[in-house]
């Protein structure tokens, strides 16, 4: 993964609320600075009849009035953003605040204002008139832009007020979880990475006889959600020091101050200069992301769907549309190679021995829970039967069809307990046969190639 540490940066600037702002408001800054230097030159023409011709007192008024309006605005923009990250944290879960806070057009929205402001504060200092004890001087430029900046944060609160009432919609929620799941997949799965499947026993021969018992763990010097892996200064380090680490953890996992991170061996080529590189390639956080973590997103759209059926809301239809968006990702993923735990050097010397996701593990994170809670719900235990239909429509690999029969069998059997109407249990009966066929059928076709 090429520029891990810049992609964490951004990831936290575009998940922070100021930093859209804060830049906007800069070139505000220096927009106020350059008008202002065009008006003191006679190099402009400035007879059009669209440019402000008033006085020092008008065009004090009319920024002093605009200023005065858009901070009033910005406050009440303020405060709708804090009312819909509450009902998204009470609806969607905290979890998913992140994706408000991460939201460009909220940040756009709040910059404008601040930065017309800011503005018109600037070019406001600057304009006199005949008594004030100055050289009278009314920056015509300035002040029509000024008014254009107006105009434009008009039509962006216009646009806000369509853009919030949009993003706390549960189907525009989903729908922008379901993208960052497909991206992380793009991100992750493009291409075969190490030798042969995870559960390949390739690299095995390769890994030293002593290596459980000389290996020199090497322990975290901070406690929080690993957030990324610089991999590419894992395999510098290695090859410098000529190492074979074995990864004791994963993105998404919380680890605690002097965890296991990794094994290196051999322990006589250890130092804490190393131990320090390496702990600087894992990169915490206070909270999981998309960046290397796939299952990230699949538990966002499980806990919306969770959320959904509970008997507080009880929308069912939520949950359905989780569940579809769940099995799109599942279609997408199964098309994919998954990588390697067995990373080599160019040299084609074994170097890192990951931990990876499996898709077994990925499938119990998306069905389990909804399986779980949404049992006494015909409508929700057909959709997942449906979803796992269509996911085996895109596979005929033999683990995936076997892990995707194991979830259809626990549905079935959990459809017996949850579901009191005979009705509902034959129709549930009906789409578990259903499933199994089209399993069956990609049995049958990777048997015949």
């Amino acid at each position: 993964m090429r520029n891990v540490k810049l992609s964490k940066l951004w990831d936290r600037l575009h998940s922070s609320y100021w930093f859209i702002p804060a830049v906007m408001a800069v070139a505000a800054t220096a927009l106020a600075f350059t008008m202002l230097s065009l008006d003191r030159t006679d190099k402009v023409e400035i007879d059009y009849w669209w440019i402000y011709t008033g006085g020092a007192d008008g065009a004090r008024s009319l920024l002093g009035t605009v200023a005065g309006s858009i901070m009033s605005v910005a406050a009440t923009a303020f405060s709708i953003t804090i009312v819909a990250l509450q009902l998204a944290a009470s609806n969607f879960g905290p979890r998913l605040l992140r994706n408000f806070m991460q939201d460009t057009g909220n940040q756009v929205v709040l910059g404008t204002f601040i930065g017309t402001f800011i503005y018109c504060l600037l070019i406001l200092r600057t304009i006199h008139g005949e008594g004030d004890g100055y050289e009278e001087f009314v920056p015509q430029l300035s002040v029509t832009v000024g008014t254009l900046l107006a105009i434009i944060s008009i039509s962006v609160l216009i646009y806000f007020i369509d853009h919030a009432s949009t993003i706390i919609q549960a189907s525009h929620v989903i729908q922008n979880v379901s993208a960052d799941l497909h991206s992380a997949i793009e991100r992750l799965f493009p291409e075969k990475i190490g030798r042969g499947e995870p559960e390949d026993s390739l690299g095995v021969e390769e890994i030293p006889m002593s290596f459980e018992e000389e290996a020199l763990p090497i322990r975290a010097n901070g406690t929080g959600y690993l957030q990324a892996i610089d991999d590419e200064e894992l395999m510098k380090i290695a090859c410098k020091y000529n190492l074979l680490v074995s990864l004791k953890t994963r993105p998404g996992k919380f680890v605690i101050q002097g965890n296991d991170l990794v094994l290196l061996f051999p322990e006589k080529r250890v130092n804490q200069k190393l131990a320090k590189k390496i702990n600087d390639a894992f990169l915490l956080g206070k909270e999981r992301t998309e960046q290397q973590d796939i299952e990230f997103p699949i538990d966002q759209l499980v806990e919306i769907a969770l959320r959904a059926i509970s008997p507080g809301i009880n929308d069912p239809f939520t949950a359905i549309r989780c569940i579809d968006r769940i099995s799109a990702g599942l279609c997408h993923l199964v098309q994919r190679d998954f990588p390697s735990s067995y990373r080599y050097d160019n040299n084609n010397r074994l170097r890192i021995i990951a931990e990876s996701v499996d898709f077994q593990g990925l499938v119990d994170r998306a069905f389990n829970q909804i399986r779980q809670y949404g049992k006494s719900d015909a409508g929700v235990t057909i959709r997942l039967l449906e979803a796992i239909a269509t996911i085996a429509s895109y596979t005929n690999n033999s683990k995936y069809c076997e892990a995707l029969r194991y979830h259809a069998e626990k549905i079935l059997q959990d459809s017996h307990e949850g579901l009191s109407q005979e009705q509902d249990r034959k129709d549930v009966q009906k789409r578990y046969h259903a499933v199994i066929k089209a399993l069956d059928c990609n049995s049958a076709i990777k048997n015949w190639d």
